[in-house]
């Protein structure tokens, strides 16, 4: 599963994932208080597409104005309903974009200056990031603590939540292929004093590397 041997950058990279409603980027915030960089896949896949993006014009151009907003940025609502409904498109945008989101991702993990950094990605296993990482790190929670955190949240219904999560690599899956693995289904303090530990321990396989 490491790919250090044949990993494309200078830095020391940590995988950070886990399904919907687990608490990523509460835990993603604790390392950037220790000064690590972190690297988020979700805000690149939005940078790619922003107004005046070669991204963006493709987008337009391929589905028309239609996907477009007034003031000239992605209308996402309108982009997922076209895709939902047809497979032969959700594969066009997914060609043009996957690559991009790779491109400015391992831009961003090369220019990192941190003492090594953190990719956090939703889909780090289903989309191979992994191999761009040194160890990989999963942020677990019960499945129904995931359904209860994400309707509360994103104000779906149960059943599109549940969809979402049945959409993701199971629980189980990640949790096998997991080097290490954080409970967030506790209160925040311990789960702050793991990931300290946690980075005592990357801080010393970096010097190991």
């Amino acid at each position: 599963m490491h790919a250090s041997t044949h990993k494309p950058m200078k830095n020391w990279v940590l995988g950070l994932t886990g399904g919907i409603g687990c608490g990523k980027s509460a835990v993603s915030a604790m390392f950037e208080k220790l000064a690590i960089t972190v690297v988020d896949a979700d805000i690149i896949a939005r940078h790619v597409v922003k107004p005046h993006s070669p991204g963006l014009a493709a987008i337009s151009e391929h589905f028309g104005a239609q996907v477009l907003n007034p003031d000239g940025s992605l209308n996402r609502a309108q982009l997922r309903e076209i895709i939902f409904a047809d497979t032969a498109q959700k594969t066009w945008l997914n060609n043009l974009l996957h690559p991009l989101i790779r491109e400015k991702i391992l831009t961003d993990l090369h220019s990192a200056n941190s003492a090594y950094v953190v990719l956090v990605a939703p889909l780090l296993f289903e989309n191979g990031l992994e191999q761009y990482c040194d160890r990989t790190l999963v942020i677990d929670v019960p499945v129904e603590i995931q359904l209860k955190r994400t309707i509360a949240r994103d104000n779906t219904s149960e059943q599109q939540a549940r969809s979402i999560i049945a959409a993701q690599m199971s629980r189980e899956d990640k949790l096998h292929r997991a080097d290490d693995v954080i409970d967030n289904n506790r209160p925040l303090h311990l789960v702050e004093q793991d990931i300290m530990q946690l980075h005592q321990n990357y801080l010393q396989l970096t010097t190991n590397d």
